[in-house]
């Protein structure tokens, strides 16, 4: 391996218009936002979110394939539990396939079947996660590739390359990313840098009649920052907003302020992107305060390793109780794993290491994930999402014994658990 390596420079630098600047005239976007249902007493709404690839029924969960699969389970299974959209990863699809072979086979739609629609992330949860291999400047972000350690350049307008290659139907702006929990000046850089390089990811584009782009709220845990960010990407008039940079290892408390201050100030017309979330109780919660979009790898990494979702909490199905246990994992489950297997079964599997094993309980949990999504937009419909809210949450802490960020986040939007 070469021993000092240049960043392989991705594309010239260009200016980037201030936000006073640019234009404020209404936009058309491949994305129409159809609100059916608001509950009368929280933020909570359920839409239809017409895309290029599918119709989506919000709030909706997210399942993740970072690399254009989702470990264990075919395209076909994730259809069939009607999953609408996927996630995938630009920084780790430019890596590999890379940009010649997705433009060559037509995008990440034909080269992994997936005929419905797609969400690529940017890259800019990298700047968190690969925190040890990469260096921010105004140009960009410098990474050491975790695959042969050369040294990549990824701007916001190579982001948007990449992404235009893999042709989703929603694509995010590459933003400045700091770890949730850090405080400090460098929290407003960021969130500033994260409005210069949102123009440049717009002026990038070169398919705006096909994909969508998501600006991104950032500002740590600073209230004031998070709103001076939303209330400038409203300016951009674009199809969607993301609300990014939490779900990192702040506290729960917040957690949830960060997000209501977020969706308080976000447009009802469009779509609300609560970025990294999907523990079942988080899910509700934050429906409850207005996010209509989430994704996160929980549900099918957890499952990998014999966790398995429930209303109750979970059932970690390698421990010995279930050695002899003939119940489906949910009796009141739908999915095929449930419908074929035991929980015994499945604790065999765990038990002797069988690949199986892992597919069958990464089914069950986005099976599981989905479907709960489809039972809030039930209940929005109806006009009983607050009785739902109470009778989920109350289901997970039967001891009445909630935590006091839930308590707290769900009285701001007038639902009061019972006691």
């Amino acid at each position: 391996r070469e021993q000092e390596q240049k960043p392989r420079p991705m594309v010239s630098k260009v200016v980037y218009s201030a936000a006073r600047n640019f234009p404020m005239a209404a936009r058309e976007h491949p994305l129409k936002f159809d609100v059916l249902a608001k509950c009368p007493v929280s933020r909570a709404r359920t839409a239809l979110m017409h895309l290029p690839h599918a119709t989506v029924e919000t709030p909706v969960f997210m399942p993740v394939g970072t690399q254009g699969s989702i470990k264990g389970v075919t395209p076909s299974q994730m259809e069939a539990m009607d999953c609408r959209i996927l996630l995938g990863n630009t920084y780790h699809l430019g890596l590999s396939p890379g940009t010649e072979l997705l433009d060559r086979g037509g995008g990440l739609h034909k080269f992994m079947s997936w005929k419905r629609a797609l969400l690529t992330d940017s890259g800019g949860f990298q700047m968190v996660s690969l925190l040890k291999l990469t260096e921010i400047t105004e140009e960009g972000v410098n990474f050491s590739s975790p695959y042969d350690g050369k040294r990549l350049l990824l701007t916001p307008e190579e982001s948007i390359r990449i992404q235009n290659s893999i042709g989703a139907d929603i694509m995010m702006q590459l933003d400045d990313v700091v770890s949730s929990t850090t405080t400090g000046p460098r929290v407003e850089e960021a969130m500033h840098r994260t409005l210069r390089w949102l123009d440049r990811c717009l002026a990038a584009n070169q398919r705006p009649s096909e994909q969508n782009l998501f600006p991104i709220v950032q500002g740590g845990l600073d209230a004031d920052l998070r709103r001076r960010c939303a209330i400038e990407i409203i300016k951009r008039d674009c199809g969607g907003y993301a609300i990014g940079g939490l779900s990192g290892g702040e506290q729960k408390e917040d957690f949830w302020r960060m997000v209501h201050v977020s969706t308080e100030v976000l447009p009802d017309d469009k779509p609300r992107y609560l970025m990294g979330v999907g523990l079942p109780l988080d899910l509700v919660v934050c429906s409850a305060l207005g996010c209509d979009m989430f994704d996160c790898v929980m549900p099918s990494r957890t499952g990998r390793f014999g966790s398995l979702m429930v209303d109750e909490g979970v059932l970690q199905i390698k421990k010995g109780i279930f050695e002899a246990d003939d119940a489906p994992v949910d009796a009141s489950c739908s999915c095929s794993t449930c419908a074929t297997y035991s929980r015994a079964h499945l604790h065999h599997l765990f038990k002797n290491k069988e690949k199986l094993a892992c597919s069958l309980a990464t089914i069950h949990n986005l099976h599981y994930e989905l479907n709960l999504m489809r039972r809030i937009r039930e209940n929005i419909k109806s006009g009983t999402f607050p009785q739902f809210v109470c009778k989920f949450i109350s289901g997970q802490f039967p001891d009445k014994n909630y935590p006091p960020w839930c308590v707290n986040a769900l009285a701001s939007v007038n639902i009061q658990l019972p006691t």
